[in-house]
């Protein structure tokens, strides 16, 4: 049974804690995104169906995402159950709201990059959807010393964790990340000469990046030479990333047009 609101708060309706947080972050989301779409001046009346399609790609990916666990089909969910009640990956979320959002395009024949809308306003959600990861799963593995979160035998079973010892806070490590993240892409990196799209690029690279790292101390099951399955992901999509990264700069596709045209001494 998932944490609900009153098991957090003593009191409070029996809502799904991480549900919570969730509706939260994607309500904060949205916000965000119709500032930033009204700052940029595109208010294209199709940009509604690319959020839906990023939400319907993101709900099905993050459960889909973790669905072939084992190379024995015998040992997984059915389709339905891992859909209504398998664990969810963020990882997997990420690349369905992508997908979702380039089906959605198709569909409505959008032309127009999005990145730059969707970049601050996934940041911002996920500040706030950790949360929900964090008061309802295992924190982290042992820090090895006395600081750290120490959970009482009933939280501990609750969430697969160690009891009375100090864990790492791995989800507050990624919300520090991702409010950082956020910072940076409302009050500068959006208004910096950034080619359209690439904000989003830069952020999941990033990401990416950080996340592989954080997952030696998450408490995530190790899968293979001594990597969990999110970081095998990781090591197969950060190298692309990272080389579409580099091949853009090189061409000084990171730039845009304009700006690379006075950078070149070339009248605009």
């Amino acid at each position: 049974m998932f944490p609900t609101l009153t098991d957090l708060l003593g009191w409070g309706p029996p809502v799904d804690t991480h549900s919570v947080f969730v509706a939260l972050g994607l309500g904060a989301a949205g916000l965000v995104f119709l500032a930033e779409s009204r700052r940029r001046q595109q208010t294209d009346p199709r940009l509604p169906y690319l959020v839906l399609g990023a939400l319907v790609g993101a709900a099905l990916f993050a459960r889909l995402g973790t669905w072939a666990q084992h190379l024995d089909p015998s040992k997984n969910l059915s389709l339905f159950e891992q859909l209504a009640f398998g664990h969810a990956s963020m990882l997997s979320a990420l690349v369905g709201a992508w997908l979702g959002v380039h089906v959605a395009k198709r569909i409505v024949k959008y032309p127009l990059r999005s990145g730059d809308l969707f970049a601050p306003a996934v940041a911002l959600a996920m500040v706030i959807g950790r949360f929900g990861c964090f008061f309802t799963e295992n924190p982290g593995t042992p820090t090895g010393s006395d600081w750290g979160i120490v959970l009482d035998a009933e939280a501990a079973a609750r969430v697969g964790a160690i009891p009375g010892v100090a864990l790492h806070p791995s989800f507050l490590y990624e919300i520090a990340f991702h409010a950082v993240a956020f910072a940076l892409l409302w009050f500068w990196l959006r208004h910096r000469p950034i080619a359209a799209g690439e904000l989003l690029t830069l952020y999941i690279a990033a990401y990416g990046i950080f996340r592989f790292f954080v997952e030696f101390v998450r408490g995530n099951e190790v899968a293979w030479l001594g990597m969990t399955r999110p970081q095998l992901f990781l090591i197969v999509t950060i190298p692309l990333l990272l080389a579409r990264i580099a091949y853009k700069s090189w061409r000084g596709e990171l730039i845009r047009p304009t700006e690379r045209k006075v950078l070149h001494g070339q009248t605009v």
